[in-house]
């Protein structure tokens, strides 16, 4: 799920598909982004020996067999402020009930589930070597889980010149986050990142009972699980997430609008959903860990 572009390396990971497919040939690959190069999209799709379904994001023509998040109930003009949710949505409200009821996960381009992390993206030298880390099929001993989450993003261990630079205000009101770490907790970084007190005015437009546990939540953690990235077993579960999330990004709008400058405010329903991933997923399902790993298949030679 990016814009697809040749320095991203599509390329190269159809091609690797390309020979993972013939062993898995009931897999899908879904290819999820906007197109800033025609050319480019004819060299990626002309496979036709590919089992995967790509879909495009927030443009009006695609080529014949991709699947379109501008078709039948969508919010694909919204994409820019969406993000990646704006495919969530077309899903949830066309494509879902065709899905086989099994294992449902989304990653993105760069960004790969493993059950082997690794500590330095420079430590994958080729194609081979990421193919032997990405997992290749959930595993057994996952069965008795609900859901599974990305490892966590400790927000209280980033650099502090980074939260200066967004926005030194909160800092000043209070002394203290200068000097403790855990008091930097998942709602101070979201006011220094995207908006200070649009998370909370964000979370008065939940249900009472909803209200106080994400308060809770965000009070008291200081890391959350990130990308929007996560897998679930059965497609009621991904189903009420939807059911939760969308009606409050629908309400989220009629405070926020649209007329949204900068990328830490005018993505800010895709961050919103973000955070509430993590709560929504901890709260109402059993969930496991797995690592996510970053590399650019298009380092590769």
């Amino acid at each position: 799920m990016s814009r697809i572009h040749p320095k991203k390396g599509l390329i190269h990971l159809i091609n690797a598909w390309s020979s993972l497919s013939k062993k898995h040939v009931d897999w899908n690959l879904l290819i999820v982004g906007p197109v800033d190069d025609k050319k480019y999209l004819d060299e990626v799709v002309k496979s036709k020996e590919l089992n995967y379904i790509p879909v495009g994001l927030g443009i009006k023509n695609y080529p014949e067999g991709w699947l379109r998040d501008n078709t039948g109930q969508n919010i694909s003009k919204k994409n820019k402020y969406y993000g990646e949710y704006t495919f969530h949505y077309w899903l949830w409200k066309n494509y879902l009930d065709k899905l086989e009821d099994k294992w449902i996960g989304f990653c993105q381009y760069r960004k790969y589930w493993s059950l082997r992390g690794t500590q330095s993206n420079q430590e994958i030298k080729n194609i081979e070597e990421l193919k032997n880390l990405i997992i290749q099929q959930i595993p057994k001993n996952y069965n008795d889980y609900d859901c599974i989450l990305g490892e966590p993003m400790f927000v209280n261990q980033f650099r502090f010149s980074k939260f200066i630079k967004r926005n030194l205000i909160p800092m000043i009101k209070k002394p203290i986050l200068f000097f403790d770490k855990n008091k930097r907790n998942l709602r101070f970084h979201f006011d220094m990142m995207h908006g200070q007190g649009n998370l909370s005015k964000a979370i008065d437009l939940l249900e009472d009972s909803e209200k106080k546990d994400f308060n809770n939540f965000l009070d008291n953690s200081v890391s959350f699980n990130p990308h929007n990235m996560f897998i679930c077993r059965k497609k009621k579960i991904l189903t009420g997430y939807y059911n939760s999330v969308f009606p409050w990004l629908a309400k989220c709008e009629k405070l926020f609008g649209f007329d949204l400058e900068g990328y830490g405010l005018k993505r800010i329903y895709g961050f919103l959903a973000e955070r509430y991933m993590s709560f929504w997923f901890k709260k109402y399902t059993k969930f496991r860990l797995m690592p996510i790993i970053f590399k650019d298949i298009s380092d590769f030679d």
